[in-house]
């Protein structure tokens, strides 16, 4: 297995917790510890399960961490959609979102 620094899809996501960050510094005050916080952890949580899942010993058990990083991101995704309903921002990142989507999916396939 390759280190996880080699894997396009954690490139990708690294990407996109920059991405998060930035999309996420004008929110409104009131939200830091509520949909900022939220948003920004769920990011985080996809390059980090990611290289942790590359770290195993086994297929089995980089497969059940691609799909928690899976997860992360579709919280990801559905927090930036509650996001631009309240008018906090003007973009989801979208296809972003679906790039890194294929990616774990397909990884998960391989293995």
């Amino acid at each position: 297995m390759k280190c996880h620094r080699d894997l396009l899809v954690w490139k990708d996501s690294i990407d996109l917790v920059e991405e998060t960050y930035k999309l996420t510094n004008d929110f409104p005050k009131h939200e830091l510890y509520g949909l900022t916080s939220q948003i920004r952890r769920a990011a985080i949580s996809v390059p980090s399960n990611i290289a942790e899942g590359a770290a195993k010993n086994s297929k089995n058990e980089f497969k059940r961490y691609l799909y928690i990083a899976l997860g992360s991101l579709l919280e990801v995704e559905t927090q930036l959609i509650v996001a631009k309903r309240l008018e906090y921002i003007s973009k989801t990142l979208d296809r972003q979102l679906t790039g890194i989507r294929r990616m774990i999916l397909g990884l998960i396939k391989k293995l």
